[in-house]
């Protein structure tokens, strides 16, 4: 093949800047972002952005503070790369402010499903799942709780100021009680998610 079709087009220079919310601090340190709320519910999260390859620094501009990412040389993908770094540090800006909350049903037909909720919130234990004996236990990450919904019977509501910890958490949940070897159409048997969203109402 021509040497020309191997090279791909690269773009001298991908740019964002992501504003620095009211109340925030931002910390970055050799790709390590820590966000630091400084009014309300004081809390900080810390996300590791190494792996991306980017550069990643805190800038004042006349519209305010911003945290502006830059890649030289990059391709494609890593254009795409430089906009989801961008919506995870936004997101934990939003983590801080309005939490994270993802709530789940539990589903079945004959056999009753049995989530007890150990440790605070910590650990999650699912009993009788299609008449198992057997208990599955999941620890859940650090910063994330779960606990029973006051309003509607047979549900699981987790938060968090992390989405990813939180969004996990939810997906271990609803793999524990997976029915295997039968048709997923007919076994509706489960864990599943019905809404997810922010704890708090955005003012």
């Amino acid at each position: 093949p021509s040497p020309w079709r191997l090279q791909t087009m690269k773009t001298l220079l991908v740019e964002r800047d992501i504003p620095i919310p009211e109340g925030f601090d931002v910390k970055i340190k050799s790709g390590i972002v820590t966000v630091i709320q400084l009014e309300g519910e004081k809390g900080e999260l810390t996300k590791n952005f190494k792996h991306a390859k980017l550069s990643i620094t805190k800038e004042e501009t006349k519209d305010g503070p911003v945290v502006r990412l830059k890649k030289w040389m990059s391709t494609r993908k890593g254009a795409a790369v430089v906009r989801t770094i961008g919506s995870k540090i936004t997101n934990m800006f939003k983590g801080l402010k309005l939490g994270y909350q993802y709530k789940m049903r539990l589903v079945y037909n004959h056999f009753p499903i049995q989530a007890s909720i150990e440790d605070g919130g910590k650990r999650v234990e699912i009993r009788n799942f299609v008449g198992q004996k057997m208990t599955k236990v999941c620890k859940l990450p650090e910063g994330v709780t779960c606990e029973r919904s006051t309003e509607v019977k047979d549900e699981l509501v987790f938060t968090g100021a992390d989405i990813d910890k939180v969004s996990q958490s939810a997906a271990q949940v609803h793999h524990l009680a997976r029915v295997r070897n039968k048709d997923i159409r007919k076994f509706l048997d489960g864990i599943y998610v019905s809404e997810s969203g922010h704890i708090r109402e955005e003012e």
